[in-house]
């Protein structure tokens, strides 16, 4: 958590308009192109206001990177809880469709991650990147070796490089709902195309790790 105490000692509404300013200045110019004085602006307080809150620029994106990251686990908790009962291709069903859920609530927090995947001018990209990428591959790891007990993977298939490849597909169709230039022909028109592919994807995947 890279907030001052005073920062949660401020009304929950500010709190958010401060949050709401920052989120769309990094996801619209980026983190080099994003600047205090706009996300000041953007919020409606003095700059010197908001160095009581935040030590600076890295500080401040680094707490909504936490946010985005909360978010996420609790997302994914949640559909690992609703789903225990259900077959592997329920889950990677639900998982995906989840993820999908996660773009359309929150744009500028995914934008921001994909500029973190695209761009190259933050200097901490690698270690955020990775946290994240460790989260979804323990996910679907996990997933996996459940799916394994309950005799639904064939016995000798490497668990981690099936996680490795699902969460790389699931991670480039994901990428889909935000640049559908990145498959031309296959990209997903609207959530009834949306829910087609995904049935296509977790066939395959189906297909490629059963007994």
């Amino acid at each position: 958590m890279e907030a001052k105490r005073t920062f949660f000692n401020l009304p929950e509404e500010k709190r958010e308009k401060i949050i709401k300013a920052a989120l769309e200045e990094f996801a619209s110019k980026g983190w080099k192109g994003a600047s205090v004085n706009s996300i000041v602006a953007r919020a409606g307080i003095a700059k010197g206001s908001l160095y009581q809150y935040f030590r600076d620029k890295r500080s401040l994106f680094l707490f909504l990177f936490d946010k985005a990251v909360g978010v996420a686990k609790e997302t994914l908790k949640r559909v690992k809880r609703q789903t225990a009962e259900k077959p592997l291709r329920e889950r990677l069903r639900e998982s995906l469709l989840a993820g999908v859920d996660f773009i359309e609530r929150h744009p500028l927090l995914y934008r921001i991650y994909l500029q973190l995947v695209f761009e190259r001018d933050v200097p901490f990209r690698q270690d955020l990147i990775g946290r994240l990428r460790v989260l979804s591959f323990d996910y679907i790891l996990s997933l996996l070796e459940e799916a394994l007990k309950r005799g639904e993977v064939r016995e000798g298939l490497d668990l981690k490089a099936a996680a490795f490849l699902i969460d790389a597909v699931m991670e480039r169709f994901l990428q889909l709902q935000a640049f559908p230039h990145l498959a031309p022909g296959w990209s997903p028109k609207g959530r009834e195309e949306v829910e087609q592919r995904v049935e296509e994807l977790v066939d395959l995947i189906e297909k490629g790790v059963k007994p």
